[in-house]
């Protein structure tokens, strides 16, 4: 009977105690099930991307390199392809400058009522009859002048001879200068030693790349007229090369590059006729010999890049030789040196200003440029190429301080 009290006092203890404990585990089974879910459904961090600031900035930069170092390599790849492929590259350019010429020509030949291949065929054909016509006649005349060349021959010795004169005066006066020992060492027999060469290495060596030329110099009749027939073809499939998004700028892009080239190419036609025209005027005054194929070829010597002043200069100055004292030496290198400022600073502006929009410092460095890569037919072309890339980066957003570095 008491053990049984006892066990009835110490039940009523423990079961408390064991209700207590097993609600408190039910809630620690609860807090952590919570925790578990908690656990899982928190946001987790993404192996590599950055956690702070700090790392934020250094993953910019190393994208920024890596971008840098990226099209670093691209214009090393362009330019080593530019430089070893450049006969057909100037190829390409020098049939698509033709095309724009001729295209207003096959324009018109398709208004009336021509197909667009047969017009296109005849715009190449008459502008083929036009440069044999040129040449034809620049062949008789410079045969011409050069039959009437024994004429002048008494003047052109005389001349020669005072230059020679005055080289060997020139010659002496150095030789008294110089020491005993290189005077001597300057009046001592020389042996030149001279390489014969077979008739194997000449045309490997000096017919091999004429021929080359040739060669590719063919392709620019046959390019000229499919780029006439497919002019519209071109057109749409090289806006079609880019994303929906870019299309309509593609398309206003192209409109402005040819624009531009066909601007560039009517205004140094112009020039050359104003200033050919002016030149024929003032040749003739002075009694040179073919003034008036003389003029013209200078006026439009003077278009060339850089070098434009001493290739006009040129053909007066050989025509003038024994036949003009030196004053009209003078007045052919006046003339031919004012014509050209006056083209460049007035008639230039006034023609292309306006569609070229590109700055002296660019200009002059786009000549150094494709001069060095393409030599001279790279000076013919530097400025049209470089509009035409000025206008790509105007419409690529993230080119346009490039744009407007080159521009005015």
């Amino acid at each position: 009977m008491l053990w049984g009290g006892h066990r009835y006092i110490i039940g009523c203890i423990i079961l408390p105690i064991g209700t207590v404990m097993t609600t408190k585990r039910k809630e620690a089974g609860s807090e952590a099930l919570h925790e578990g879910v908690a656990e899982q459904t928190r946001p987790q961090h993404i192996v590599g991307l950055p956690q702070t600031q700090e790392e934020a900035d250094e993953l910019h930069r190393q994208m920024r390199a890596s971008a840098s170092a990226t099209m670093v390599l691209a214009i090393l790849a362009v330019l080593v392809t530019l430089y070893f492929a450049k006969l057909p590259f100037i190829v390409l350019l020098i049939s698509i400058l033709l095309a724009f010429i001729l295209a207003p020509l096959a324009d018109l030949f398709q208004r009336l009522r021509l197909p667009r291949s047969l017009a296109a065929l005849i715009a190449v054909l008459l502008f083929l009859v036009v440069c044999y016509g040129i040449a034809q006649i620049s062949y008789n005349k410079a045969l011409a002048f050069s039959h009437d060349l024994p004429k002048y021959s008494g003047n052109i010795r005389s001349f020669l001879g005072r230059l020679r004169k005055q080289a060997q005066e020139l010659q002496q006066s150095t030789s008294s200068v110089l020491p005993e020992e290189e005077k001597e060492a300057a009046n001592a027999p020389r042996v030149t030693l001279q390489q014969q060469s077979s008739w194997t290495t000449y045309l490997s060596g000096g017919l091999g790349p004429t021929i080359e030329i040739a060669f590719l110099a063919s392709f620019i009749p046959f390019l000229t007229y499919f780029m006439l027939s497919w002019q519209d073809h071109v057109r749409s499939a090289t806006v079609m090369l880019f994303r929906m998004k870019n299309r309509n700028t593609a398309y206003v892009t192209l409109g402005l590059i040819s624009g531009m080239i066909r601007s560039f190419i009517v205004g140094n036609v112009l020039v050359g006729l104003f200033i050919g025209a002016a030149s024929t005027v003032i040749f003739g005054v002075l009694h040179l010999p073919y003034f008036y194929f003389i003029g013209f070829i200078s006026g439009f010597l003077s278009l060339v890049p850089y070098l434009g002043v001493l290739l006009a200069a040129l053909p007066p100055l050989i025509s003038g030789l024994g036949q003009v004292g030196g004053g009209g030496i003078v007045a052919i290198l006046l003339t031919v040196l004012g014509l050209h400022l006056f083209a460049l600073n007035v008639l230039y502006p006034k023609f292309l200003g306006s569609r070229l929009q590109l700055n002296p410092l660019a200009v002059t460095l786009s000549l150094l440029f494709w001069g060095w890569l393409w030599g001279a037919t790279g000076l013919v072309l530097a400025i049209p190429m470089t509009a035409a890339i000025k206008i790509v980066f105007d419409h690529i957003e993230t080119m346009r301080g490039y744009g407007s570095w080159l521009g005015e």
